[in-house]
């Protein structure tokens, strides 16, 4: 099949086995050994690329399949198969970056694909060795046992058998009495298996400790810095970040949810009512999915040139499974597959203005990788999740000018909604970064112990919430449907300071759009060739981590 020519659906599929794969890796990391110049490695590595990208290309085809519907057995074989030979992958990978990252012509190499890509595989080499090759092992088989039983969930309602992504519309239901009864159907089904749920995050908060020990390292926290390749700042950094949203934005936020119980007219905010906005109800999507893509199709086109190409490129080659159905795992997330050169987007459509984000942050990810898909330089696209994020949360501000395609006369609730929901959330997700260092810190936490340390940060982070309706929630779980937690630990942080950098553009965009989607070009292209830091002062904008930095963002918002 021609790599131009393709429909993500009739993608072909065969198992790139590991024996394959070491043969072929044995084969470049002698080769790359044995050369005697700078351009000679190069050479080779871009042999290794191509090798790293079949097989990630490989496991993002099966995962999405998977993820489709996980009942398939054959690709829930495939996905094991995967989960169990990924840490070998992992430890080719180590051992050649090993390689260059020692070579003698490192200027040279440094030359071609830059000085930081060497800081990253330095974090790379500190958070990997063979040792714990087993325990990554078992790591994934948790992950996708964890991933298994939310999917699984089937939820009784009003005469529906819906899955926890589809449940989502009667969630924010205007009648806050089905939002009530939604709540409590949910809470049944997740109190079935809510033992489950402790065991598993107990069985990885032990693995991961463990791998760190075996590493050297004092803690999960220590080594989870390294994984996500926290090359230019810290846990120091973070803490001073999240102790500034406790001060500066946390009261803001309070002032924010004060005014939506007002417009309600309730008397406190219930978790119930975390997700509503208007006593109408949330603004909802026109028409029906292709309806929504039609207005996306236009919305780009009229965006810029570069958008327009983006979403027909996207268009053609089939490369959204949206729909929401049931056995279809929740969530969504954009991948690249890079042999193709395509960014693909998985999510859950069910009817809310949720659908809406899927076309515009899934497509913010996905628009960085299109405009980046040809630089023959692999690091360059070794983005960090916090710049990852700031083209994604960016995107949602810069398409709200085309929200009348998506939600008619209620366009203005849904801008209004969508910055009041920006601005809460950055409290939520300090928050579950918070959780995690204590719980890590403290591995020997009962589970009854990390319930409740999640309930008095709660306190700190969102002290306007109560947990009348929801039995599940209120007893300290509702971390527990936050999938990053257990999938991907210490993400999270990511997304808090990558939207207040998106609420900078979107401070920007509101004095000049132009020159707004200018700097959010440059900064897309620059990608991860600089420091996350660096890349913002490019464009004329604050580090998050900077003094001031959150007392004046809250000043210009309060605006």
């Amino acid at each position: 099949m021609e790599k131009g020519n393709f429909k993500l659906g009739s993608l072909p599929y065969d198992r790139f086995t590991i024996e394959s794969f070491e043969a072929e890796g044995k084969n470049i990391l002698n080769k790359f050994k044995e050369v005697n110049s700078g351009e000679e490695q190069f050479t080779v590595h871009r042999k290794y690329y191509e090798l790293i990208e079949k097989m990630a290309t490989t496991r993002i085809l099966v995962q999405l399949r998977y993820d489709g519907n996980v009942t398939d057995k054959f690709y829930e074989d495939e996905q094991n198969y995967y989960d169990s030979i990924w840490p070998r992958v992992t430890a080719f990978e180590t051992e050649y970056k090993k390689e260059l990252f020692n070579t003698n012509f490192r200027c040279y190499l440094e030359e071609k694909i830059g000085k930081i890509a060497f800081k990253d595989i330095e974090f790379d080499l500190k958070s990997f060795d063979e040792c714990i090759i087993s325990l990554k092992q078992e790591e994934n088989t948790l992950i996708s046992e964890y991933n298994k039983l939310l999917a699984e969930i089937k939820i009784d309602y009003e005469g529906e058998k819906l899955n926890l992504s589809l449940l989502g519309k009667y969630l924010t239901n205007k009648d806050r009495n089905i939002r009530i009864s939604a709540t409590k159907a949910r809470s049944l089904e997740l109190s079935k298996i809510k033992d489950k749920l402790d065991d598993i995050y107990d069985k990885m908060v032990k693995n991961r400790t463990e791998q760190a020990k075996k590493l050297g390292y004092k803690d999960y926290v220590e080594l989870a810095y390294y994984i996500m390749g926290r090359t230019t700042y810290g846990i120091e950094e973070v803490r001073k970040f999240r102790n500034q949203v406790k001060k500066y934005l946390v009261p803001f936020a309070s002032k924010l949810h004060d005014e939506r119980r007002k417009r309600l007219e309730l008397e406190n905010l219930d978790s119930v009512d975390e997700g509503i906005y208007f006593k109408e109800g949330n603004p909802t999507p026109i028409g029906t999915a292709d309806d929504i893509f039609r207005a996306g199709k236009k919305m780009y086109s009229e965006l810029s040139e570069e958008t327009n190409e983006f979403f027909n490129f996207m268009l053609d080659h089939e490369l959204f499974d949206v729909l929401g159905r049931p056995n279809k795992a929740g969530g969504g997330y954009m991948e690249m597959l890079f042999t193709y050169k395509a960014p693909i987007i998985f999510a859950n459509f069910n009817g809310t203005s949720g659908d809406i984000d899927v076309i515009t942050h899934e497509c913010g990810h996905a628009f960085q990788g299109f405009i980046t898909r040809n630089d023959e330089i692999r690091e360059h696209n070794n983005i960090k999740m916090e710049t990852a994020e700031t083209h994604s949360m960016s995107m949602e501000f810069f398409t709200e000018k085309w929200m009348e395609l998506f939600f008619g006369n209620r366009a203005d609730d849904y801008r209004k909604m969508h910055l009041e929901d920006a601005i809460a959330f950055i409290p939520y997700g300090c928050m579950v970064d918070e959780f995690q260092e204590i719980v890590y810190s403290k591995p020997e936490l009962t589970k009854e112990e990390r319930r409740q340390v999640w309930k008095d940060l709660e306190k700190q982070y969102k002290p306007h919430l109560k947990y009348e309706n929801d039995e599940f929630q209120g007893e300290g779980r509702r971390w527990q449907l936050q999938k990053h937690i257990y999938m991907y630990p210490f993400y999270y942080i990511d997304y808090c300071i990558a939207q207040t950098c998106a609420l900078q553009f979107k401070i920007k965009m509101d004095e000049n759009y132009e020159d707004a989607w200018n700097k959010y070009l440059s900064f897309s292209k620059e990608s991860a060739k600089d420091s996350f830091q660096n890349m913002l002062h490019h464009i004329g904008f604050k580090s998050p981590f900077e003094d001031g930095y959150m007392k004046d963002l809250v000043s210009k918002l309060d605006k």
